[in-house]
């Protein structure tokens, strides 16, 4: 089937917050954005169970329908959603050229806001049983595990918001990060604290995962001190792994200028603070952030994005 051609002012990369805020910023600019979804429509918040400090929401908002708000917004101005996944870009041309897997795509601006992928130990164990035993995902995997022992590795926010929703589902719970203190909010180490208290987690700071054990199925883990060397082992029935992201920039290596796999913006342009070396192209949320990774602040560069493409367009 031959591949439609689809032109617009403003193409879109991502539907996450950063994604979804450019798309009503620039509807409202009557710039008639598209937005193209990705693999993954949402990104990471499908999979976030709760939401506590979105300003103005006082209530917990749960990820998924926090996104379908977003969607639904960015919907209201006559923003264009596609599902598709682009593959290759070529930013040389005037207009730029994406191609997709389901239709190829012109733009005068493009804004990226592909988001992360949660990272991996990286250790020989762990391909073995992903998906057999070892998550990226309490809300997906969660209930599979109900009234059994499991283990989650991190101690940022993700890892202890994932402890917390799975406490309330497992049995136990050992809790392996390798500093001695976690990074994460003091309102969510305060709850933590007290699961520990309960003896619902058990916490091992300072030990690294060594090894993941099992015939077909996960069935333990090795985890060795980072200070001593001393070696524990333990039978589990899951682990879930939240120990940071990766930026969704692959696809622009060699082709934009990046640091660390994160995309820098600003240093080529006096006039917009969120455009990347290549006039015309902007980028927004976790692709240019390596510390924040908050929904707030993926939303708040996504607007900054848009109106700076605003401007962008107008001067072309």
């Amino acid at each position: 089937m031959k591949k439609q051609k689809i032109h617009s002012k403003i193409i879109i990369l991502g539907s996450g917050p950063a994604g979804y805020t450019a798309g009503i910023y620039s509807a409202r600019a009557n710039l008639n954005p598209i937005i193209i979804t990705g693999n993954i429509p949402g990104g990471q918040l499908m999979q976030t169970n709760m939401i506590e400090n979105w300003p103005g929401d006082y209530n917990t908002l749960i990820g998924s329908e926090f996104i379908q708000r977003l969607k639904n917004h960015a919907l209201k101005f006559n923003t264009c959603i596609i599902n598709d996944h682009i593959n290759d870009i070529n930013f040389h041309s005037k207009p730029f050229i994406l191609i997709g897997d389901d239709n190829i795509y012109t733009a005068d601006s493009i804004i990226i806001s592909t988001g992360s992928t949660p990272r991996r130990l990286n250790i020989d164990s762990e391909s073995l049983f992903f998906g057999k035993g070892i998550s990226t995902c309490a809300i997906c995997d969660g209930f599979f595990y109900k009234n059994k022992i499991i283990s989650v590795i991190g101690g940022g926010n993700t890892a202890l918001e994932e402890s917390l929703y799975l406490s309330n589902i497992v049995k136990k719970i050992h809790l392996i990060h390798r500093k001695k203190k976690f990074t994460a909010e003091k309102i969510l180490i305060k709850k933590i604290i007290q699961k520990i208290d309960e003896k619902k987690i058990i916490f091992h700071k300072n030990y690294k995962v060594k090894k993941f054990l099992g015939k077909n199925l996960l069935e333990s883990i090795e985890i060795e001190s980072i200070k001593n060397k001393k070696i524990k082992n333990f039978n589990i029935s899951g682990v879930f792994l939240a120990i940071g992201n990766n930026p969704n920039t692959q696809i622009f290596k060699n082709k934009l200028k990046m640091k660390n796999e994160y995309i820098i913006v600003g240093k080529d342009s006096k006039k917009y603070s969120s455009q990347t070396n290549i006039p015309g192209v902007f980028a927004a949320g976790d692709v240019i952030y390596n510390s924040y990774r908050q929904a707030i602040t993926a939303s708040s560069s996504g607007c900054i994005a848009a109106l700076d493409s605003e401007k962008y367009l107008e001067s072309l």
